[in-house]
């Protein structure tokens, strides 16, 4: 089992950039495939991004893609996103989750935190 617990968030102007922390506990974190998701009032969850257990995969959702960066370091059981360039439609709680190798969902989620992008 994994605890995660998200950081980083805040409120930033249109255009800005913030880097959102996910710090998960236990001594197993290398075996999680990890990904952020985020719901905005009113919608559904969405996904955002993934990396695989090395870190050398990732995937993005269209939307993000080559503004936001996802990265990990084991050694720290954290896993990153860096957002650039940010926009309105960004505003959401971002979550992070983690998926075990033998589990096709993922299992384990963080309680969020809020980013808000508004000037």
């Amino acid at each position: 089992q994994v605890q995660l617990v998200e950081s980083g968030g805040g409120l930033v102007q249109p255009g800005g950039s913030l880097r959102l922390s996910c710090a998960a506990s236990g001594r197993t974190f290398s075996r999680y495939r990890m990904g952020w998701f985020r719901q905005a009032p009113g919608k559904e969850r969405e996904f955002v991004a993934t990396i695989d257990q090395s870190g050398g995969n990732t995937d993005y959702a269209d939307s993000v893609k080559g503004r936001f960066t996802i990265s990990r370091d084991n050694a720290k059981n954290t896993v990153y996103l860096q957002m650039n360039s940010l926009k309105p439609e960004d505003t959401a709680s971002y979550y992070c989750a983690a998926k075990d190798i033998s589990v096709p969902i993922y299992k384990y989620w963080g309680q969020g935190t809020q980013v808000t992008v508004s000037s």
